[in-house]
């Protein structure tokens, strides 16, 4: 799997991804319009880039083709990576990309030194992106109930985090 920048041109496929109200919630916790239009997503992108410093990044499949989309930002007070709007191809959900995709960003993330851990945030009622999240190796570092309210319900939202000295042993040893 291959990790590159997100270009214009992969909003396009990534609107696709986000196939019905509910799932595009539980990615983006509405901070973009649904359906996707082009002036929010990239309102949403600029945004986190000067607030946080984000930077948007693509997962390609082995044949060169977009699987995957994410956000990561660093805090330096905190030396922490933050992993954000994280969404696979529904179409390729289930075979395994979302955790090599995940596993590939951590490394990337770790390849600075300065990272000591990498965390993000899933909501409670999103118990496959969760699920994937542990396979990859974060842990529960904390959840608050009913952080996010929308007409679907109230969700939790989980904080999960990954530290540098479990990366040695857990994500190679998963990704073989």
């Amino acid at each position: 799997m291959e990790i590159r920048r997100y270009e214009d041109s992969d909003l396009e496929l990534i609107k696709k991804w986000s196939t019905d109200e509910k799932t595009h919630l539980m990615w983006c916790a509405g901070r973009t319009d649904y359906p996707i239009t082009k002036e929010s997503f990239d309102a949403l992108l600029d945004d986190i880039s000067k607030r946080c410093g984000d930077v948007p990044y693509v997962a390609l499949d082995d044949s060169g083709v977009p699987v995957g989309f994410y956000c990561y930002s660093y805090n330096g007070e905190t030396h922490e990576g933050m992993l954000k709007f994280v969404i696979v191809d529904p179409a390729r959900r289930g075979c395994g990309l979302g955790r090599k995709m995940i596993g590939a960003a951590v490394e990337k993330a770790f390849s600075s030194p300065e990272v000591q851990a990498v965390h993000l945030m899933v909501f409670t009622e999103n118990p496959r992106a969760r699920k994937c999240y542990e396979s990859v190796g974060f842990k529960e570092r904390h959840t608050t109930p009913d952080a996010f309210k929308c007409k679907f319900g109230s969700w939790g939202r989980c904080n999960m985090v990954i530290e540098r000295e479990q990366i040695g042993r857990g994500v190679s040893e998963r990704e073989q």
